[in-house]
């Protein structure tokens, strides 16, 4: 199955989240690739820990592969590579986890048949070798965007599940931006129509993943003065009005993930050391992570918005 990662901002958690669900999916048992397609800025490396990709690689990565300059893209083994060092070592039980890097400062390109052609065969080989394949976009309205739409909707690639999450944060910035990168004039829907996706088909494959969102009734945003807590709580509630005005309320939500300091700070896998060791992460951001990992390929929670 392919998981196109989306969002129109940048900051938004997309690469920190998605990498942290491509995980989660390796240690259930899964053998999952993480494609890089964030042109512009190819930094997944960083939040997997592999030095050698971080901020993409010399030569041989995703963009050297769509234009032709090589026969195939660079593949980093997470397990194998990786200097986290509870990850040094492949967990028992845990399926291939594999980066698919783009080249350091690639930027964006232009989509033309070769490319097209190069991606499809991409996709296809990894589906057929992948339990899961997160491909992480550019943020906005981008030419990574464009391809995705364009591949998904030829022939080769009907028979290929594919779904979409959307990024965004708890902002009333977020919020409209995430619901105009859509739904709007030439949004995903938009794009995807003009490619030829039924417009039905391709908006229930489409849901929404709100990230960093604080919990105003729980530490430490509880213990603020009267006041500020229901400030806290009016915003909160104005937010969930205007999601559902824009379409992005809670029918078209698959997780939701709380203001975590950790991924705040470093960007980083959250692992259950993390958690229940060195205590610097919290249990309710685990579970989140899990809960939307799960999700991926939960039809119930994909049915219908």
């Amino acid at each position: 199955m392919l998981v196109f990662a989306a969002s129109d901002k940048g900051g938004t958690g997309r690469s920190v989240t998605s990498a942290n669900v491509a995980f989660r999916r390796a240690l259930a048992g899964d053998d999952v690739a993480y494609v890089d397609f964030d042109f512009g800025s190819p930094t997944a490396a960083a939040v997997f820990d592999v030095p050698e990709a971080m901020g993409g690689v010399e030569s041989g990565g995703l963009h050297t592969y769509l234009r032709g300059k090589a026969a195939e893209p660079v593949r980093v083994d997470v397990w194998a590579e990786t200097e986290h060092e509870v990850l040094r070592d492949r967990p028992t039980g845990a399926g291939n986890l594999v980066l698919l890097p783009g080249d350091r400062s690639g930027g964006e390109f232009a989509v033309g048949k070769d490319v097209l052609r190069r991606c499809t065969d991409l996709f296809l080989r990894l589906n057929s070798e992948f339990d899961i394949v997160v491909v992480d976009l550019s943020a906005g309205r981008s030419f990574a965007m464009d391809m995705a739409l364009e591949v998904t909707s030829l022939p080769e690639l009907r028979g290929v599940g594919s779904r979409w999450l959307v990024y965004h944060r708890w902002t009333r910035q977020h919020v409209i931006a995430a619901s105009g990168l859509v739904f709007g004039s030439r949004g995903i829907l938009a794009g995807g129509v003009a490619r030829g996706h039924d417009e039905e088909d391709l908006a229930n494959r489409i849901r929404f993943v709100r990230a960093a969102v604080p919990d105003p009734e729980a530490a430490p945003w509880a213990m603020v003065p009267p006041a500020q807590s229901a400030w806290m709580r009016k915003c909160d509630q104005d937010l969930n009005e205007l999601a559902a005005q824009r379409n992005v309320g809670y029918t078209r939500m698959l997780g939701s993930i709380p203001l975590e300091p950790v991924l705040q700070w470093r960007e980083q896998l959250i692992t259950d050391e993390d958690v229940l060791s060195s205590r610097v992460a919290n249990m309710e951001t685990l579970q989140a992570l899990k809960d939307l990992a799960q999700a991926l390929d939960d039809d119930e929670a994909w049915g219908p918005a």
